[in-house]
């Protein structure tokens, strides 16, 4: 059977797989679209199989919240190379994904892998991706949170994403905004001390404990040293104690409640793929 260009183009929209690999395709299927369709897919599934135990180190961090701003989600989207990631078709196959996340109530990376996105399981259209591109992707993590008022930030480049609930509805666009910001540039390690893991205190308190000690300290003020030093990973480490970024002078939470006496921060998200 003759395989025309109209053929070869159909599958390619049908697919998104290149020129030549459509027209093998249905060469091999006799003009079978339904086949041609399936070699496509097993030949993405081969090419993963090769590609498994490649670094995908580059990719994408997507975060996005529902129309009331009640709920947010953050998915990462790995691929192999940068030239990947800033692809458009990539950026859109991650946000697609993400949208559907997000509008299907998934809870994790292996309810989101279970989706279905036009008509095929999410896991096998990132199998079929691997097939187009040619190196490995991954998806290595989803979340979502949900508050009475959620925020999203992704940083320029699409490396870097945050969320922030909030405990009241309608807070400021701008206040929002900045400390999703604050969150992107800063770190913090929780939303104030009182949610800090324990393992996390433990751990800085017996640093601190070792410092003192180490600066030969009288043994009998290395607990009061080391309190006082917990207290500054505190201040440095949390974020409505953190020094606001944008001004200096003030915390975040000193800033967050000129805008509000009684707004507050319930909990976040970040992901990079730099940390």
């Amino acid at each position: 059977m003759a395989i025309t260009a109209a053929d070869v183009s159909k599958l390619r929209k049908m697919t998104g797989a290149g020129m030549m690999d459509c027209k093998k395709a249905l060469t091999e299927a006799n003009g079978d679209f339904d086949a041609a369709i399936d070699i496509i897919r097993k030949k993405g599934q081969a090419i993963a199989n090769k590609r498994s135990d490649r670094d995908a180190s580059e990719g994408v961090v997507l975060s996005r919240v529902t129309a009331d701003g009640k709920k947010g989600a953050i998915l990462v989207l790995n691929c192999e190379t940068d030239f990947v990631a800033k692809n458009e078709s990539f950026i859109a196959l991650a946000q697609s994904i993400l949208d559907l996340a997000l509008s299907s109530n998934a809870a994790n990376v292996e309810d989101v892998m279970g989706l279905t996105l036009d008509g095929i399981a999410v896991k096998d259209v990132i199998t079929h991706q691997i097939g187009v591109i040619g190196e490995k992707l991954d998806l290595p993590y989803y979340d979502v949170i949900k508050a009475e008022s959620v925020v999203a930030y992704i940083h320029p480049g699409n490396k870097l994403a945050t969320l922030v609930g909030f405990n009241k509805g309608g807070v400021e666009v701008q206040v929002g905004r900045d400390v999703a910001m604050q969150v992107a540039a800063m770190n913090p390690v929780s939303a104030n001390r009182d949610s800090v893991p324990q393992s996390v205190i433990d751990k800085e308190l017996e640093i601190a404990k070792e410092q003192t000690r180490l600066e030969g300290k009288p043994e009998e003020m290395v607990e009061k040293i080391a309190l006082g030093r917990l207290s500054k990973f505190f201040k440095e480490s949390t974020l409505l104690e953190q020094i606001f970024v944008k001004d200096g002078k003030i915390s975040v939470k000193e800033y967050i409640q000129k805008a509000d006496k009684e707004l507050t921060v319930t909990e976040f998200r970040r992901y990079s793929l730099n940390n």
